[in-house]
């Protein structure tokens, strides 16, 4: 009984031991670091390797060899919004960052499948999954940077730079977006005061909720100003008329909205219609 139970213990102890694993700090820890640029967003998602006195650029990373420009799984950026590279046009979405570093100049290359451990073999590497390509200056630097690292830098408001730095060289990969056109767009609509569909909104809930009704008038007659005829707000200009007493402007305007719902194909409003200026019809 005793060695039954010791075995037991015994067996217990080493499926504990077999089952647990010691913790220890990753060697290139992930980084992800997400940055507003203009009116969007980039993300990186990268490990980030120590030099740990070792020579890297020219020894480590090779010149002249295509490089995942980090460690573990490729480095991953995602454009908010589309940008351009080196005058390449990159549609928003998430591309492998990879680079062939040299002693004077790189090569970036922003890589649509971001699938790979690391670089794709060369049978592998397809141009056609390159969305950018631009060659950037290297820089030497004073102080050396000890832990791998992308960020995003030199913020304007269309546009930024991706800046790589390691060891004592530094890269910048400027890119642009189209912020202005966004801004130029929003500041004539915001100058122009409320839409269309913002006056039907509100006259309509005003009508709904029997609240002002010459407010709720004054609401539908912009809304069809800035908008043109739409043949259901004549039908709800009508209804307010209506509810205002005005029984013969809303029999013309119930009129105008069938004409307009038969030219589109909608039964339903000339229906619609037909019932209220018959109603209406009786208390003119």
């Amino acid at each position: 009984m005793k060695k039954s139970i010791f075995l037991t213990a015994c067996l217990a102890m080493l499926v504990t031991l077999a089952s647990a694993q010691i913790k220890t700090p990753q060697p290139s820890p992930t980084a992800k670091v997400s940055q507003e640029v203009g009116l969007s967003k980039v993300d990186l998602e990268y490990s980030r390797p120590s030099a740990k006195g070792r020579k890297i650029f020219g020894d480590l990373v090779p010149f002249g060899e295509l490089w995942r420009t980090g460690a573990n799984a490729s480095s991953k950026i995602t454009f908010g919004e589309d940008v351009k590279v080196g005058g390449t046009s990159v549609p928003k979405g998430t591309y492998a960052l990879y680079t062939t570093p040299g002693e004077r100049q790189w090569e970036v290359v922003f890589y649509k499948n971001t699938t790979y451990w690391g670089t794709p073999e060369p049978a592998e590497y397809k141009m056609d999954d390159i969305a950018a390509k631009v060659t950037v200056p290297a820089v030497n630097l004073k102080e050396s940077v000890e832990s791998f690292t992308i960020s995003i830098g030199n913020l304007k408001n269309n546009g930024a730079d991706v800046v790589i730095s390691w060891e004592n060289t530094k890269v910048a990969v400027p890119f642009t977006l189209d912020t202005d056109s966004k801004v130029m767009a929003d500041i004539k609509t915001q100058m122009e005061g409320p839409s269309a569909n913002t006056y039907y909104s509100a006259a309509r809930y005003y009508f709904e909720e029997n609240k002002d009704l010459k407010q709720a008038l004054a609401w539908v007659d912009q809304s069809l100003a800035k908008g043109g005829d739409k043949f259901w707000i004549l039908r709800l200009k009508a209804n307010i008329q209506a509810g205002l007493g005005m029984y013969k402007d809303a029999i013309a305007t119930a009129e105008k909205s069938s004409d307009l719902a038969k030219k589109e194909g909608n039964a339903d409003y000339q229906r619609m219609n037909a019932k209220s200026i018959e109603e209406w019809k009786m208390k003119k």
